[in-house]
């Protein structure tokens, strides 16, 4: 029997559920050890998802900019260059994982393990790998696996690509579609297709639903989809049938509500149909307790395994990674005060943007949330139609959207759409955390000419 290594924490995953809480409790004095089967500090943000995509979507919102100032009659073309495109990508993530490395290497208290991780017992990690069987003591876990793809299986799925063939490191596509169907309209399915059609493709989205980004605030969603370009096909209510090889990429079959098959070629595919949290094996048999939206946690991130925490996508409570880098933290505070709880995460202080083109972001309560709960409200609107910003960047669609409490003006949320929406929803999720309140952003001097001064123009509405 291998000899058992005994530690303060073990984590497993090293993406942002973890590392987080690995380097402070690392550096309290705490032996910590992570096992992730990449070998790398690295979840799938930055494998595959969020800052990838996003180096690829900066470059495409560049275009459409400039596309704005040419058709105004200023001088500037632009030709797209994907292969330089993939490569500045792959450049960003070599950049980050090198600066993670280094990050692990100034901490000795800490080592990163290759390896699959699966639970012996409650305190008793088995991690399997290039070195063989390993066995951890833990005192404590934090079970940070995040989450991986969903897989259609309609017929000829397989031939689709996923998020993870477009983002990857040294992805598997490295050219420039000249057409594109996309299967999904969530947040990824419409993130790229943004982006893509952004950068010169024919994009035509299929989606199951009554409409894109389901779930999400119904007036946002309208005033987006207002907003997007109207070269992107939205199929909606769509059923797809199955999909099939031809000479010059794909046939997908489809049928929209009842009607009769249909069809829509293009010279590829992708499938962004969702994501599901994974669970580590023996997690069930240890007595850990799971749903349908992953491990159970409440928001102090302990399990109903006191000892054991969950923190990110994992958990399912606000899968993103900023949200996944303050649960770390949460989790690492409850374990420097062992196990007593004194900090808990707060979901309506998260914020969410969608990277389409343009953004559309929110952060706390929505009005359909707000409706939902049955919380009284006022709301007050800026439109981007008076921004100096926005008039000089000739990116006037869309605005702000703030709720507040009725009676006491906190701030409660509120949806952006539109120019700088991913810079403007941080601040304002930062007056929700501070229960500031209309008067508080309507005293606020925010620069001019930023787009920011949306915020404090609202709130001048009620105060």
């Amino acid at each position: 029997m291998s000899s058992v290594h005994e530690v303060d924490l073990l984590t497993i995953g090293a993406g942002g559920a973890a590392y987080p809480a690995s380097f402070l409790l690392a550096r309290a004095g705490l032996r910590v050890v992570m096992v992730d089967p990449k070998g790398v500090i690295s979840g799938n943000c930055l494998a595959e998802g969020c800052v990838p995509s996003k180096a690829v979507r900066e470059v495409a919102a560049q275009l459409a900019r400039q596309r704005g100032f040419a058709s105004r009659g200023l001088p500037g073309k632009i030709s797209v260059d994907y292969p330089a495109i993939v490569a500045h990508k792959d450049r960003v993530q070599t950049e980050r994982y090198n600066q993670h490395a280094r990050e692990l290497s100034e901490l000795p208290a800490l080592h990163l393990v290759a390896g699959r991780a699966r639970f012996l017992d409650s305190h008793t990690v088995v991690v399997e790998g290039d070195r063989g069987e390993e066995r951890y003591r833990a005192r404590n876990i934090i079970v940070a696996s995040g989450s991986d793809i969903v897989r259609p299986d309609f017929p000829g799925a397989d031939l689709f690509l996923d998020s993870r063939d477009f983002f990857a490191l040294k992805p598997t596509l490295i050219e420039r579609p000249a057409s594109l169907i996309i299967v999904g309209g969530g947040y990824i399915g419409l993130e790229t297709a943004s982006i893509f059609r952004a950068l010169g493709t024919e994009v035509t989205l299929i989606e199951r639903g009554p409409h894109v980004l389901s779930g999400m605030d119904t007036a946002m969603v309208q005033e987006l989809c207002g907003l997007l370009d109207p070269g992107i096909r939205i199929l909606a209510n769509a059923t797809v049938l199955k999909a099939e090889k031809t000479e010059s990429g794909l046939a997908l079959h489809y049928r929209i509500g009842g009607g009769p098959p249909e069809v829509v070629r293009g010279e590829r595919g992708m499938v962004a149909v969702g994501r599901r949290p994974v669970i580590p094996e023996g997690f069930h048999a240890i007595g850990g307790e799971t749903s349908s939206r992953g491990v159970v946690a409440d928001l102090s991130c302990q399990t109903s395994i006191p000892h054991i925490y969950a923190t990110g996508d994992v958990n399912g409570i606000a899968p993103l990674f900023h949200a996944a880098v303050r649960q770390s933290l949460v989790a690492a505070h409850n374990i420097l005060a062992r196990g007593r709880i004194v900090d808990a995460f707060d979901p309506l202080a998260v914020p969410f943007t969608v990277f389409t083109l343009p953004e559309a972001a929110w952060v706390g309560l929505t009005p359909d949330e707000a409706r939902r709960r049955g919380v009284p409200f006022v709301a007050a609107r800026y439109d981007f139609a008076e921004d100096s910003r926005a008039q000089i960047m000739g990116e006037t669609g869309g605005g702000i959207s703030l709720l507040f409490e009725a009676g006491s003006l906190r701030v409660l949320g509120g949806t952006i759409v539109g120019i700088d929406a991913a810079a403007l929803v941080g601040e304002l999720g930062l007056a929700v955390a501070g229960r500031l309140t209309a008067r508080d952003l309507a005293n606020f001097p925010d620069q001019h000419p930023m787009a920011s001064e949306g915020l404090g123009k609202a709130a001048r509405t009620l105060v």
